[in-house]
């Protein structure tokens, strides 16, 4: 992914260009964006619509012909932008520039591949630029503090990982054992999918247990999943609060005991780095 900052523009109108493309600090640049979003949001729509059988015997030239007149207007877009940076290659080498590729070359690619136009729900990663528009950058350093939390809790759910599929091998061979193949449980593999699906709560009931064993075990694997839900996430929520609330250290002389809004040390007055 790139900053705009790092791609630059060339001055005149290409500069003008380039500040209502990739910008969205400008009325004309807001404009822009979120009509781009929209045409998007219709486009996915149109490809999934033209995926159902009824409404594509009924509409199907409509939503081929709705599909290329997107496809076009967005190869002008992509067009546009490289034109309007000083340095194209940058962006289309970019997440955003490899994206906005993959969102017009399906439709090429189907005149020789019929089918392949269904790939174009790809383009719905293209509303990622909504967080520009909504200016949702701000909060990626609040999610700093997820990203250290979950790397200072990955050893204990990995444990807590390992435990849970130890349960779910024991629950499913058990399973096997009891039910049998008459009952659905062909296999341990698939006594051990039931296992999963049943202590994660999610119960598609495509296999069931039948005997008044097999039912007792279920409703124990039930109740065991709706603790089991609440672990991970007291290990995260409890790792969130260390570090959020963890101290400031003084870079010179190594004190922490600081006060939360504190700007300097207080034992040798050094400026402490902000949160």
């Amino acid at each position: 992914m790139f900053e705009t900052g790092d791609i630059g523009s060339t001055k005149g109108w290409r500069k003008k260009l380039f500040i209502i493309i990739f910008g969205a600090e400008t009325k004309w640049g807001k404009f822009f964006d979120v009509l781009l979003i929209v045409a998007i949001s219709l486009s996915v729509l149109v490809v999934m619509l033209d995926s159902i059988a009824a409404y594509r015997l009924q509409f199907g030239e409509l939503f081929k012909t709705a599909e290329w007149v997107f496809t076009i207007l967005f190869t002008i877009e992509y067009l546009i932008r490289i034109v309007a940076v000083k340095e194209p290659r940058k962006y289309i080498f970019s997440f955003f520039g490899i994206i906005d590729f993959l969102a017009i070359i399906p439709t090429y690619i189907s005149i020789l591949l019929p089918g392949t136009e269904y790939l174009l729900a790809i383009r719905v990663l293209r509303i990622l630029r909504v967080f520009r528009v909504l200016k949702l950058v701000k909060y990626l350093n609040e999610a700093e503090y997820i990203s250290n939390a979950l790397i200072a809790s990955r050893r204990k759910i990995t444990v807590f990982l390992f435990a849970v599929i130890m349960l779910a091998i024991f629950a499913g061979s058990l399973l096997y054992v009891i039910e049998g193949q008459e009952n659905g449980f062909t296999s341990i593999p698939t006594s051990i999918y039931w296992a999963i699906v049943t202590l994660s709560t999610v119960g598609f009931g495509d296999i069931t247990p039948v005997t008044t064993l097999g039912k007792f075990i279920a409703a124990t694997i039930m109740v065991l999943g709706y603790g089991i839900i609440a672990v991970p996430t007291g290990i995260v929520s409890y790792e969130m609060a260390r570090v959020k609330t963890a101290p400031r250290q003084c870079p010179r002389c190594k004190f922490d005991d600081h006060d939360q809004d504190a700007i300097y040390c207080k034992k040798c007055g050094e400026a402490l780095k902000l949160e």
